[in-house]
């Protein structure tokens, strides 16, 4: 049997799961000054984000935020063009790790993100530190673009365009579909 991962929007059911993901040593050092207010941030029907659920198999294993930071409230990208989407990726066990799944989330929220066709690029921003996402993003197809502190983080700003995405999965690049693509909030 083929294991299949879905998204689906995050809900305010799903904040002790959060939560306790965020306690996890892997998910703190890999975003160690970023607290989020799970309340607020699932509460606000904000056009500019998304907020998703990777589940295996209907497990949850995963979030990932997609914003545009163009339009994002506290301008924590700066000043960027619009027609961007930015994203936060994570694993929430340990044990979750290095098994694929990961990849197969990025894709998910690429197609995603690319589903728009205004949408040109996508941003990430690991720590600066963080060498095995900086990898995982260059396997996906992203390119280093600059260093950058945001707040208290030094990072390394990494870019995909739609160009280089749709070279780097000639064939590969999935079709949604309704088992697979996110259900849009709301």
């Amino acid at each position: 049997m083929t294991s299949l991962i879905t998204l689906r929007a995050a809900t305010p059911a799903d904040i002790p799961l959060l939560r306790h993901w965020d306690e996890q040593p892997h998910v703190i050092s890999a975003n160690p000054n970023d607290p989020w207010n799970w309340e607020a941030d699932l509460a606000t029907s904000a056009d500019w984000q998304e907020h998703w659920i990777a589940e295996l198999d209907g497990r949850p294993i995963g979030f990932i935020e997609i914003i545009d930071p163009a339009r994002e409230e506290s301008h924590y990208w700066g000043d960027v063009p619009t027609h961007l989407r930015a994203l936060d990726i994570w694993i929430g066990e340990a044990s979750d790790l290095g098994r694929g799944y990961g990849t197969a989330m990025m894709q998910l929220a690429l197609t995603h993100c690319f589903a728009d066709p205004a949408v040109t690029a996508v941003l990430v921003d690991p720590l600066a530190n963080n060498t095995r996402a900086h990898r995982f993003y260059e396997r996906q197809g992203f390119k280093f673009l600059q260093h950058q502190r945001f707040g208290e983080d030094n990072c390394s700003v990494f870019r995909l365009s739609r160009a280089e995405w749709q070279q780097a999965m000639p064939g590969q690049i999935p079709t949604p579909s309704a088992s697979q693509s996110p259900t849009p909030p709301g």
